[in-house]
């Protein structure tokens, strides 16, 4: 125990002296620090009075929530069904609830170091992203067909972002690689996409693959207006990550991929053993923050009329009997949005601490 007290006794000592620096160096610090920890409590006093001490939870609570001032949890509590699963069907909601954990699954094993291998997690991603769509889809194994157009809630949002990511990644790549070939013409066609895609708003993107693309292309290319969509967000997706991916192959010394032409090794396994693992290791930060960003955005297909959830949220407090708890839906919204994007960065900063990236 004697050996343990001393090294703790300095610790408190250096974050005593640290805080004593920061935040009480002279009385006006201190009294901006008080002032800003009163303003701060006072907050967040307010905010567990509204949401807990005087909230209402109960499914029957409707008429009491008009007697407190607190939130009033039985919007949530009545219509988390259509938040959730939005215009699925009542009967068939379980398979939209274990596809939706499917997925999360997927990206909780893609977080362990053993799938990060060239074929593991290819191969993780596409089982689980295969299984999502037969669930939702139905057709095989006796589950009855539900089109795209009855899809919604939270399982679309998850869907559009699982089917983003699973072909914006390699797509990413692909321009990556084309934006740094060695032959001009390549490489500035590449530049001149990339450069035109990164320049547009993704809602213009969106419009134009949803509602101008079907007059010119044949009939049999047209397809379903999600999947359009989709490729467009993903096209979107591969000129940001690409550029990520390049930046990270810009990083890496030039001996290295000289050294591996002088051994005799392949484009092929210059690419794969080579560059790209530390190109996606010096690339990690923004790759994750890229992640975060494309799960939010997956909210503006709201515009172009599909029942995501956060359609299924404005429909759930839409009605004449909610009308009055928008505020609280919107809160269980966010809640949702914040546990995905959150536990990306959390995970993405550990990984930056592991794989010492990220600083300078």
């Amino acid at each position: 125990m004697t050996d343990i007290v001393p090294p703790i006794a300095r610790f408190r000592e250096v974050l005593s002296k640290d805080l004593r620096r920061r935040y009480f160096a002279t009385y006006t610090d201190t009294a901006v620090t008080l002032a800003f920890a009163a303003l701060v409590l006072w907050v967040l006093w307010g905010l567990l009075d509204w949401a807990i001490a005087d909230a209402v939870f109960s499914a029957d609570g409707r008429e009491a929530c008009f007697q407190t001032e607190g939130a009033c949890w039985s919007v949530v509590t009545n219509r988390w069904r259509i938040i959730l699963f939005g215009l699925y069907p009542f009967e068939e909601q379980w398979r939209s609830a274990i596809a939706c954990i499917t997925m999360v699954i997927v990206i909780a094993l893609s977080c362990l170091p053993w799938f990060w291998n060239a074929r593991r997690l290819p191969l993780l991603w596409i089982s689980g992203f295969a299984s999502f769509y037969i669930l939702m889809r139905g057709g095989l194994f006796g589950l009855t067909p539900i089109s795209e157009r009855e899809w919604g809630g939270l399982a679309l949002t998850v869907f559009i972002f699982a089917a983003v990511s699973l072909i914006g990644m390699p797509l990413a790549i692909v321009f990556a690689l084309l934006r740094r070939s060695s032959l001009p013409w390549i490489s500035r066609i590449m530049a001149l996409v990339i450069d035109t895609i990164r320049s547009l708003p993704l809602l213009t993107i969106m419009f134009t693959f949803a509602l101008v693309l079907p007059f010119v292309l044949p009939g049999w290319a047209i397809g379903d207006t999600l999947y359009r969509v989709i490729i467009g967000y993903a096209l979107f997706f591969a000129c940001y990550q690409a550029e990520i991916i390049r930046g990270g192959m810009q990083a890496l010394p030039a001996g290295q991929e000289e050294a591996a032409k002088a051994l005799g090794l392949g484009y092929w396994h210059r690419v794969g053993h080579i560059i790209l693992p530390q190109a996606f290791r010096n690339a990690l930060p923004p790759t994750i923050n890229q992640f975060v960003i494309t799960f939010k955005e997956t909210s503006l297909v709201t515009i172009i009329g599909f029942f995501d959830v956060m359609a299924s949220g404005r429909a759930a407090s839409g009605t004449a009997e909610w009308s009055f708890a928008v505020i609280e839906v919107y809160v269980f919204l966010a809640l949702i949005f914040f546990t995905f994007t959150f536990s990306l960065s959390r995970y993405g900063a550990h990984l930056e601490r592991r794989l010492s990236v990220g600083r300078r």
